[in-house]
């Protein structure tokens, strides 16, 4: 069975950093994309951003727009865990923030939602 736990939450001033750690036990396809999802207050869930292993060991990221050049995704595969660097918050991105990995047996595996907060 796969469990992820995420940690890493809270509440921040605007300008703020947060760092969310998603770790995974359990058979994770490590060879997969390992994401970070958001659901904002009366929206639906967001991709937010996502991070692959090609078979030459590098990976490549993406951002959802508004996030770019203050989040960072990043994975340790010997540790099957994902995090997501969080600098300049801003209060629209309050929201319950969701880790996605893929187990070996086809299924994506979700995290229980960490609450980040943002204060203006």
């Amino acid at each position: 069975q796969v469990q992820l736990v995420e940690s890493g939450g809270g509440l921040v001033q605007a300008g703020g950093s947060l760092r969310l750690s998603c770790a995974a036990s359990g058979s994770i396809f490590s060879d997969g994309v390992m994401a970070w999802y958001r659901q904002r207050p009366e929206k639906q869930r967001e991709l937010v951003a996502s991070i692959t292993r090609s078979s030459t060991r590098s990976s490549s990221t993406y951002y959802e727009g508004s996030v770019k050049g203050r989040f960072t995704v990043s994975r340790d595969n010997a540790k099957n865990t994902v995090y997501l660097q969080m600098n300049s918050l801003r209060p629209e991105d309050t929201a319950v923030y969701y880790c996605c990995l893929p187990g070996l047996d086809g299924r994506d595996y979700w995290g229980q939602g960490t609450q980040v907060t943002v204060s203006s």
